[in-house]
């Protein structure tokens, strides 16, 4: 009996002692999104949003792509997410651009309520980045959605806030871009 309570008291303490995963929430103007992030799997890509998130650099931001199966009549492989950032190229160039953690890599799939960075070429993520509306394996390594199979750079999930997510997937666009943009009003740690 004392071998079992002196293991209880093993596993609590080492459950205790895990670090906590870092929490950010998305303010907008339509509601606000709980993000749960993933250093200990993709910790360039969540290194980089945190630092743009501790230094404000979303200040102005907003979401202003909605991808729908609706929208993308060229594409061969369809995906549903929303995106948001800073949106001007020439202030999106202003920042460094980070090392692609494909998700072979990281192990984090592209499922319902993933948040991933978008890109053009690897290694060309900064500042923009999208949440997956349903689950998304074309996005994931080796999928079909850009010509180069490395796909995009997932590292957390929406904890809250799904319904401000789809939401703002139904906003009424023009092509993908929304008509009216869903302002970020603050993206912060809450932990």
């Amino acid at each position: 009996m004392k071998l079992i309570g002196s293991l209880l008291v093993l596993l609590t303490l080492f459950s205790c002692q895990s670090p906590k995963k870092p929490q950010v929430q998305i303010v907008t103007n339509v509601g606000t999104i709980m993000l749960e992030l993933y250093p200990e799997k993709a910790p360039v890509t969540v290194e980089n949003f945190l630092q743009l998130v501790d230094e404000n650099a979303y200040e102005n931001a907003s979401f202003y792509r909605v991808v729908r199966m609706d929208n993308q009549p060229v594409n061969p492989v369809k995906i549903e997410v929303i995106q948001g950032g800073l949106q001007d190229d020439q202030l999106v160039e202003t920042y460094e651009t980070i090392k692609h953690e494909t998700t072979n890599e990281t192990g984090v799939k592209h499922l319902d309520g993933v948040i991933s960075m978008a890109r053009n070429e690897p290694g060309s993520a900064s500042t923009e980045f999208f949440i997956c509306i349903g689950d998304q394996p074309e996005l994931d390594f080796g999928g079909k959605r850009n010509p180069d199979g490395q796909g995009f750079a997932a590292f957390g999930v929406v904890t809250d806030g799904m319904d401000v997510v789809r939401q703002i997937q139904h906003g009424k666009a023009a092509g993908q871009s929304l008509e009216t943009s869903v302002m970020i009003e603050r993206i912060e740690r809450v932990n």
